[in-house]
């Protein structure tokens, strides 16, 4: 499958803005492990190849062992390689990514509220809902891995 446009060329000024908000993740206080999980399992789940490269080589290029990375998947029943902080963070992010199924339910939410003080949260739920937008450009547009 080739690339259907170079849509960083076609859009800039758009790319540039889901820069900005990419830029203000990253500068949150979330730790960049943990956006970096967020940002995975939202790839994973809508099948973006380019994204699911990209954040799986920056979590390695970080230090997460690969068996972690691995299991990211099954992070509920791995329990002893996620913190209860990541599984809630990782949790929220499915609900959220799978929105027109879960309706971000409210024991998900709870849960993510224990581990998270309102800006955190805040912040936490501005990372999935980019993810989710790089993912449907880079998939729509077919994006591959490895560029």
């Amino acid at each position: 499958m080739s690339q259907r446009l170079d849509y960083a060329k076609i859009i800039p000024d758009a790319m540039k803005a889901l820069g900005t908000a990419h830029s203000y993740v990253a500068r949150s206080g979330l730790s960049r492990e943990l956006i970096d999980l967020v940002y995975l399992r939202v790839s994973l789940i809508n099948g973006c190849a380019y994204c699911i490269d990209m954040h799986t080589r920056d979590l390695l290029k970080g230090g997460m062992k690969p068996e972690k990375v691995a299991l990211v998947p099954v992070y509920w029943e791995a329990k002893s390689f996620f913190t209860e902080q990541e599984r809630a963070a990782l949790a929220w992010a499915e609900s959220l990514t799978l929105i027109s199924e879960t309706r971000a339910p409210d024991d998900v939410y709870h849960a993510v509220a224990r581990q998270f003080d309102e800006k955190q949260l805040g912040d936490l739920t501005v990372a999935i809902s980019l993810m989710n937008a790089y993912n449907r450009i880079a998939i729509g547009f077919r994006r591959e891995p490895g560029h």
